[in-house]
């Protein structure tokens, strides 16, 4: 019979994805930054979708940003996890 020993809580595995959904989101919200000062986003001079374009333009950084995060992005999530995980288990002990 095996007798299964309760991990820390900053080593179970929800706390291990939520930490890892808080730094793609922080990615995200990086590269949404980036993104904007790129000039995604921004009305075209010509062909230009309006004031409507210029309202959702926002959203659209948003969605591409957090789609890059999830897709591995610029690493910046991944050293911001380990990050967060070597914090939470500095506290643990």
């Amino acid at each position: 019979m095996k007798v299964s020993v309760p991990l820390p809580p900053s080593k179970t595995p929800a706390t291990s994805q939520k930490l890892q959904e808080a730094a793609i989101e922080l990615e995200a919200a990086f590269l949404g930054e980036m993104l904007k000062s790129a000039g995604l986003g921004k009305a075209r001079q010509s062909f230009g979708g309006g004031a409507g374009e210029d309202q959702f333009a926002s959203f659209l950084v948003q969605h591409q940003a957090r789609a890059l995060a999830k897709a591995g992005g610029v690493g910046l999530a991944e050293a911001l996890f380990e990050s967060m995980m070597e914090n939470s288990n500095a506290k643990d002990t």
